[in-house]
């Protein structure tokens, strides 16, 4: 799916871009702006655990942008990037103009939410003695 989504963005002129180690988002702070990876890779993790690393055609702080609320996440470059900020405007234009892509996003959240539970549930498994 991030394939299609990269398609859909990599012709897009209004991109930003962030250096190895500049934060993107803080987790518990306003957002109004999802961003679609399109070079680079940009670490999501909450607290000091790693949840993911978003490459090429991800997108990443859709989350507060849909639910109108704080970041779940801190997002920080691994490597310079450079990424398509979409705002609640422009995301709802692209929902009514490209259905595909409303669906790409719901399965990458969807994606999260299952990787997610997994860790969860690993964290929650008593530690084995040897």
């Amino acid at each position: 799916m991030e394939s299609s989504v990269l398609d859909m963005f990599q012709h897009i002129q209004s991109t930003v871009t962030f250096v190895s180690g500049e934060m993107v988002f803080k987790e518990d702070e306003p957002g109004d702006t999802m961003y679609i990876v399109l070079e680079g890779h940009v670490e999501i993790r909450v607290g000091e655990k790693v949840l993911e690393v978003a490459g090429p055609g991800t997108v990443i702080g859709e989350m507060a942008l849909i639910s109108l609320s704080n970041r779940s996440a801190t997002a920080i470059a691994q490597d310079d990037c450079t990424l398509v900020p979409v705002d609640e405007k422009q995301f709802l234009s692209l929902m009514l103009r490209r259905p595909r892509f409303a669906l790409s996003v719901m399965e990458i959240m969807a994606n999260r939410l299952r990787h997610m539970d997994t860790i969860l549930q690993a964290d929650s498994q008593p530690a084995r003695s040897a």
